[in-house]
């Protein structure tokens, strides 16, 4: 395509040979990313930590009914269980 007419605009970029570039090449500016955990949050992690060593089952207990079932010696009311049932629902919508 011909363009017709004068453009010294245009055109002078070209014919001044001059184009400034940017001086420095090949340098990179890095950084090292760095994570800091607070005290709080160390502390947070020994307690959880101590906690997943402790079982969520206490034997003795679990022993104690077992027993006392196979005697025949255990009982629960059944008004006893709905409480705890009913208890245990309005827990959960709060």
């Amino acid at each position: 395509m011909r363009i017709w007419g004068d453009l010294p605009k245009v055109s002078g970029v070209y014919s001044t040979g001059r184009i400034d570039r940017l001086s420095i090449v090949n340098e990179v500016s890095s950084k090292q990313d760095e994570l800091t955990i607070s005290g709080t949050a160390k502390d947070f992690n020994v307690a959880i930590k101590a906690l997943r060593q402790i079982s969520d089952i206490r034997q003795s207990r679990v022993d104690e009914i077992s027993q006392k079932m196979e005697c025949g010696e255990y009982s629960v009311s059944a008004s006893d269980i709905a409480d705890k049932i009913i208890g245990m629902l309005n827990q959960k919508k709060d």
